[in-house]
């Protein structure tokens, strides 16, 4: 006996539409797929309403450019990221033992899941996502102090994927969604 799901199916986002027919025309511009197929497969992404309904526009497409990555790293002192910046698919942050603080509230996120490698000996890390981010922060290892989180009580679906991993010595991590 299989079980229903509880409540209705989330409905897609308008940049989860929009990233789904920027892969169909780079599929197309790229020669994986002819030009009859793009024009009903731009269709179903363009009326899918859910996940599900946008699976088989994206079915049998090559596999998504992994994205840039880029590395901040400084042997003491601070490290800071804030205002309108472009946050890279992968960000690695190094620091041996000054102070870290990123600021995404106002960062532009272009990628559905940013993955932030921390290799932190001593000192602070701050990190300030925005309201409607998920994170993830299973994989992170600390030396001394725990790190600090407390998870938005409601989130609006369709935010961009943080995760956060890697090592912490002896500093502390805090991590907290904007208030705007």
């Amino acid at each position: 006996m299989t079980s229903l799901p509880e409540g209705p199916l989330p409905l897609i986002s308008e940049d989860d539409r929009d990233m789904a027919v920027q892969r169909l025309q780079e599929a197309y511009a790229e020669g994986h797929i002819p030009h009859e197929d793009l024009d009903e497969r731009l269709h179903k992404a363009l009326t899918a309403r859910t996940h599900s309904e946008l699976v088989p526009a994206l079915a049998s497409l090559p596999e998504e450019k992994a994205g840039t990555t880029s590395t901040i790293a400084a042997a003491s002192g601070r490290i800071k990221r804030r205002g309108a910046w472009r946050v890279p698919r992968i960000l690695k942050v190094e620091s041996a033992f000054g102070r870290v603080h990123l600021d995404l509230s106002r960062a532009v996120i272009e990628h559905p899941v940013v993955d932030i490698e921390l290799q932190l000996g001593t000192g602070r890390a701050k990190i300030t996502l925005p309201r409607d981010a998920i994170v993830d922060i299973e994989d992170l290892r600390t030396g001394w102090k725990d790190s600090f989180y407390k998870p938005r009580r409601s989130s609006r679906p369709g935010g961009p994927r943080i995760r956060i991993f890697g090592t912490m010595g002896f500093g502390r991590l805090k991590i907290r969604h904007a208030r705007r």
